[in-house]
């Protein structure tokens, strides 16, 4: 519907008034039976704002007046969860086909007045991201749920809106403005359609269009109008080619037009959310001239009235709007708009080679292309929410920029690569199966037979189209991928590199010391805390807990699905001595500091079917519950190989590690053996990348994340530490493992170099840890001098940083597929990496007997559960 048309509509409804109606809460309308909140704003007065203040427009697409009265808007954050904190009660009528405006506040002064509004809310809400709700009560909504809440399931619901990453939606959540300073709005179709699904029925427009209850014709806020002089109908259309359309810009200088176009349909997305189809020029592509060099000759054409007319390879002429949609370049076309033409026309794939620059995207923008060469996944976290992968071309995944290089330009240098580099292979479609309950299909491209893992080699067996979306190039299949049509269309396949071992590589020595991130391993759970949200699998059902001091499993048959994990993990890991980190630190739950770790224990040891394992126990002295994080390092080893000698101690420094978990150290000896074959490990875990205060710790951009500076403190201290332990034992072989939160150039490696530590996990050539499209070690095992003449070898086994997060026990059920398996795979976040000592040479050559226990060699043995 036309902005004039819209006003007629408004118009002519207000001969109504007097017989306004109540209707009952709209559900899922397509035929457009029920109030609808038909356009958000949610930027006004900021920079580039098109109107001073923001708005909620609502739409009666009925054919009666409906009363408001008693009815309310509210407003709840992205990540609020309780009753929201905005809301405004409405009153009035909205006429027949006609539109009620809602005020809201601003953010500055730019733009124009807003039209008369009906009513005013005094929330501010965000501009990228939060829920907007109609509802048929005045009254806050308490209890209102998370996840995708329609009115058929909340009858005080009228329509909802979740826009941006809102923890609250239909189906899913609606695509924001960008920032503050992007002046778009939210619009749904004008005819009022609710499919129930957020994503499908809002669209960003430039074009901000306010309506009020008796919108003025030619007011502010109306949009421009169409040139009222019709066009002859006989006349032919003037066609433009797509290439003309696309330009040789980032951007259509043709925004805002009306133009016809001719090309050949080369994919279709009736289903998914795209809701359009993919046009390429006539006989262009393969081995064709490039006639409009630097000007693609594809587009995508948006429209949700003609996707279902088309199929691929239809020569057909389109009629639409020229426009960008975040960065790719389109065409609207509205109903009528489309004719499928008699004569036949073709297209072939263009090879192309990549890595490409952005100006060589831009000018194959929505073209059918043939990748060539080698390609290799390098992200797979989103293909269990978006079913994507981020690919690059090459036989090897991205390696994190401080892996390579020196923090600051040279990082910089190696970040601006990968993001030129980086290609998300998509599914063709919206759906975020994490937050959408009617999409919880199988997942595209992965499953229990095909991990699609980290570094494994793509091959490409059907063109794609080179497409920009959410702010990323992507290749997109030709369909949108489900069961039905994954067969034909499925654009390629993966290689399996899972190793076929169920063990690491052999180290060798006489002894083996090993670091294990156990991702959050607590026996304390989340049902037994009645404030303690959940993270919840398709059906409801609570599966983690959701910031929650315990910070693992929900309810005992999670925490068992994790613990079969970690056991396989740990049994097959199958090290003398295995450093833990991320482990429940009992102490804060008022139980024994080791309770958690002695579960672990008993677990391991049922598993392997005697007792195998023991941990070493919590020093008498140590740190008060209250100064330690809720998680904790710990050591657990086999009393065959080696045995403790004397209790462990704790860093209580609560300076240097108030942000992060103390270390921990223990000597330990062969257990067939005497001091000389003695060593000191120390496991840490320093403090995370994502947050940081103080001086030194904002994230600077030069690779290393915020807390930088605490964590150089704490490797500082570490080696102190260390340093302390070595004079104080007279034990020279000194290892200092665990996560350290900082990848191998980093300024914390550095701390731990220049104090003569080597690194035992750079030997290996491989990665412990996968994050935001490139892989590096966080992990590490560091021995200085004396400890490395015996290292026989290391090995990283790699199950888990390569691993969809699809494994994990905490995605169990979120998808149709079951993909939870009781093994290794996905047991945490971290891989271990694993080193062989040989303690043996240095006891035959300062003559030591190797006695069996000598003085003073406490084994402090703990084989299970604590006593007392």
């Amino acid at each position: 519907m036309s902005t004039l048309q819209r006003l007629a509509a408004a118009g002519a409804s207000l001969a109504l008034l007097s017989a306004a109606v109540v209707l009952p809460p709209a559900q899922a309308s397509p035929a457009g039976d029920g109030i609808v909140i038909s356009e958000a704003y949610t930027n006004g007065g900021s920079a580039n704002a098109v109107y001073t203040h923001k708005f909620v427009e609502l739409h009666n697409p009925t054919d009666a007046p409906v009363s408001l009265d008693g009815w309310s808007l509210q407003y709840r954050s992205a990540t609020g969860t309780s009753a929201p904190t905005g809301t405004v009660e409405l009153t009035g009528t909205i006429p027949a086909g006609g539109y009620y405006l809602i005020k809201g506040s601003s953010n500055g002064s730019a733009g124009q007045p807003l039209p008369t509004a009906d009513a005013t809310i005094g929330a501010s809400f965000s501009g990228t991201t939060g829920t907007l709700v109609l509802s048929n009560q005045s009254a806050a909504l308490t209890g209102l749920s998370t996840g995708s809440v329609t009115a058929g399931q909340d009858e005080r619901v009228v329509d909802l809106l979740g826009y941006g990453t809102s923890n609250t939606f239909e189906t899913a959540a609606a695509q924001s403005p960008a920032a503050n300073s992007d002046p778009k709005s939210m619009n749904r179709a004008a005819d009022g359609t609710d499919t129930d699904d957020n994503a499908a029925d809002f669209r960003l427009s430039g074009t901000v269009t306010p309506m009020n209850a008796t919108t003025e014709p030619g007011g502010p806020g109306t949009g421009t109008e169409p040139d009222p002089t019709p066009e002859d109908p006989a006349a032919p259309a003037t066609i433009t080619p797509i290439a003309e359309v696309q330009g040789t810009g980032d951007a259509t200088a043709l925004a805002g037009h009306s133009v016809t176009t001719r090309g050949v349909v080369t994919a279709v997305y009736s289903t998914g959310g795209y809701q359009g189809y993919y046009l390429q020029s006539a006989a262009t592509g393969g081995e064709a001239t490039d006639a409009t060099p630097g000007a693609s000759d594809g587009i995508f054409v948006y429209s949700r009235d003609t996707v279902g007319s088309v199929t691929i390879g239809d020569h057909v002429q389109v009629t639409g709007t020229a426009g960008e949609y975040h960065g790719l370049t389109q065409l609207s076309v509205p109903a009528g708009g489309l004719e499928v033409l008699a004569e036949g026309a073709a297209v072939e794939p263009t090879v192309l080679d990549f890595p490409l620059s952005e100006a060589e995207k831009e000018a194959h923008e929505g073209m059918l292309i043939a990748p060539a060469g080698e390609w290799t996944i390098t992200d797979n976290y989103d293909v269990n929410s978006y079913g994507s992968l981020g690919i690059v071309p090459g036989d090897s995944p991205l390696l994190n920029p401080t892996t390579v290089a020196e923090p600051g330009d040279a990082a910089r240098r190696v970040m601006a690569e990968n993001a030129e580099r980086l290609i998300v292979l998509d599914d063709g479609a919206s759906t975020n199966f994490m937050r959408s309950p009617g999409n919880q299909g199988t997942l595209p491209y992965l499953d229990l037979d095909d991990p699609v893992r980290v570094g494994s080699g793509v091959d490409f067996t059907t063109p794609v189209v080179l497409d920009y979306r959410y702010g990323a190039w992507s290749f997109q299949p030709l369909t949108h991928l489900t069961d039905a049509t994954a067969g034909q269309y499925q654009p390629a396949r993966f290689e399996d590199t899972r190793p076929a071992e169920q063990s690491p590589a052999e180290v060798g020595g006489t002894a083996s010391v090993a670091t294990f991130n156990v991702l959050n391993y607590f026996t304390t759970l989340g049902d037994q805390y009645p404030d303690c949200r959940a993270y919840t699998d398709r059906e409801g059902d609570p599966v983690t807990t959701n910031y929650c001091e315990p910070r693992g499993a929900y309810e005992q048959e999670d925490l068992e699905r994790q613990q079969a994990k970690i056991v396989a993990a740990i049994n097959g890991l199958d090290a003398s001595v295995v450093g833990l980190e991320e482990i429940e630190n009992s102490a804060r739950f008022g139980q024994d500091r080791d309770h958690a770790l002695a579960a672990l224990v008993d677990a391991l040891n049922a598993d392997a079917g005697h007792a195998q394992w023991a941990y070493a126990a919590s020093p008498a002295e140590r740190p008060a519950a209250e100064d330690e994080d809720v998680i904790r390092n710990a050591f657990i080893y086999q009393p065959a190989q080696v045995r403790p000698v004397g209790e462990s101690v704790i860093l209580d420094d609560q300076v240097a590690f108030d942000n992060a978990r103390e270390p921990l150290a223990q000597v330990f000896q062969a257990a067939d053996g005497g001091a000389s074959t003695r060593f000191i490990a120390i496991t840490n875990h320093f403090k995370s990348k994502g947050s940081g205060s103080g001086e030194g710790n904002a994230d600077t951009g030069d690779g290393q994340g915020a807390s930088n500076a605490d964590r150089v403190r704490q490797a500082e201290a570490l080696v102190a530490f260390a340093d302390r332990l070595r004079q104080d034992t007279g034990v020279e072989r000194v290892l200092l493992m665990g996560d350290f939160n900082a990848y191998e150039q980093e300024d914390p490696i550095k701390v731990l170099e220049a104090a003569g530590y080597a690194s035992q996990g750079t030997r290996t050539g491989e990665h412990t840890y996968a994050f935001n499209g490139s892989v590096g070690s966080l992990d590490g095992v560091f021995a200085n001098a004396a400890a490395a003449r015996d290292v026989t070898g290391a090995d990283v086994w790699d199950i888990n940083a390569d691993e969809s997060v699809a494994f994990e026990y905490s995605r169990h059920n979120y998808v149709a597929e079951q993909l939870y398996a009781p093994d290794q795979w996905r047991s945490s976040d971290h891989d271990p990496l694993k080193v062989g000592l040989d303690l043996a040479p240095a006891a035959a050559a300062r003559g030591v007997d190797n006695p069996n226990r000598g003085p003073g060699n406490d084994s402090g043995l703990h084989l299970g559960q604590p006593r007392g």
